[in-house]
């Protein structure tokens, strides 16, 4: 019987005998504990305090086994005995010397990775909260580390790497390297084809564009444009409606510039709403196009799960969504850092209204095809193949430069 241990960077704390975690983690989780032919567990490190997108729940009823590690403490052979297969984490530094420990135990060690090195780079150079010199250590850590990452993935059994750029930055240095769609849309959450025909019948009556925003409302996602292109597309004369779900520390500034700028009637804020229950509900019978202002190049979750409500997206070419767009057809993008641009790509999705409908088909359609339970069924397997006795090649002969298994 093989035993799964999933070592995860995500937040985690405990009260009173609770566990305080995040519910798409747990969600994840679980789905690996149903899907899993063995016990599966899970180290974390604790952290104080609550956090966003968290809630409690009783270590006794979920399905899986959850170890708490002081924040900072080190990783080595005795905190992951007793596993047979490990997926770790390998975006930090902090588990990247796992590798040589699973190399001597034996146990299968598999990364998974979603940002590369330019997006570090653009994640602190946009994160206004750092100085200067923290700026420059931060930017001296991601290049020390770039050495430490490639030895460590090297010596994996496998990668899993989630979206187009971390595949194709990282495939090179492991043949047994899978690509993913992260997404927390599942099968009963997609548009049926009861909410994809009403979308297209309201859009051949030409009817306002109806837009929606969602996420934290940061620099780093780039929300700063949002006014900008709702001014831009008045100018147009360009029929619309934008609704931001969200809050962050540009919520004041967006919400002085629909009052300074006369988009009260066109521009609404909700604040942070209930995933399922409410934003995807919205998405699939509320909306035309999700308009993301993402500049960095990180495979977030939102494109899919837009997506899967059957919804165009219009976003920056980042290396991700640029990726994303080609393979699916599902909307347009323009170039990095131009809200111009982006408006200019929605009034040609208000005048061509027969394309937009295809792009909303083809969004749902590719969301479907990597809805949450067939990834996750994709990643179990990969797992697998990689932990099966005797596969392949060993984890320490392994060199640059081969096909991708």
């Amino acid at each position: 019987m093989s035993r799964l241990l999933v070592i995860s960077p995500t937040l985690a704390a405990s009260r009173d005998g609770k566990l305080f975690l995040d519910k798409k983690f747990v969600e994840g989780m679980r789905f690996y504990s149903d899907r899993w032919p063995g016990p599966v567990g899970c180290l974390l490190h604790e952290r104080t305090g609550t956090f966003a997108f968290g809630q409690y729940y009783d270590p006794a009823e979920l399905p899986f086994k959850v170890e708490l590690l002081p924040e900072g403490r080190a990783l080595g052979p005795r905190e992951i005995a007793g596993y047979d297969t490990i997926l770790c984490g390998g975006d930090g530094q902090a588990h990247l010397h796992l590798a040589e420990t699973c190399r001597r135990t034996g146990q299968a060690l598999v990364f998974v990775i979603e940002n590369i090195d330019e997006t570090r780079r653009q994640m602190v150079m946009l994160d206004r909260t750092r100085s200067w010199p923290r700026r420059a250590r931060a930017l001296a850590s991601i290049q020390s580390g770039r050495r430490r990452r490639r030895q460590a993935f090297q010596a994996a059994g496998g990668i899993q790497a989630n979206g187009h750029p971390a595949f194709a930055a990282y495939s090179p240095m492991n043949p047994d390297t899978m690509m993913f769609y992260d997404s927390r849309v599942s099968e009963d959450l997609l548009a049926t084809d009861a909410d994809m025909a009403a979308r297209s019948g309201r859009l051949a009556t030409g009817a306002p564009l109806r837009l929606m925003h969602s996420g934290r409302l940061e620099p780093l996602k780039g929300s700063q444009d949002l006014i900008p292109i709702a001014r831009r597309l008045t100018a147009r004369g360009i029929a619309f409606e934008l609704d931001i779900f969200g809050t962050g520390s540009l919520e004041a500034e967006i919400a002085a510039g629909i009052a300074a700028h006369g988009l009260q009637g066109k521009v609404r804020l909700n604040g942070p709403v209930d995933f399922r229950t409410e934003l995807m509900p919205f998405a699939r019978t509320r909306a035309d196009i999700y308009l993301s202002c993402h500049r960095q190049s990180d495979p977030s979750c939102t494109y899919l799960e837009n997506m899967g409500c059957g919804l165009a997206v219009v976003g920056y070419a980042n290396r991700m969504w640029a990726a994303l767009c080609e393979v699916s057809g599902a909307g347009w993008t323009a170039p990095l850092g131009k809200p111009e641009a982006l408006a200019e790509a929605l009034a040609e999705a208000a005048t061509d209204r027969a394309r937009l409908a295809a792009c909303c088909t083809a969004a749902r359609d590719f969301a479907a095809a990597h809805s949450f339970e067939r990834e996750f069924d994709r990643r179990i397997a990969h797992l697998q193949a990689v932990g099966r006795p005797g596969r392949g090649k060993t984890q320490s002969d392994r060199t640059l430069g081969e096909p991708v298994g």
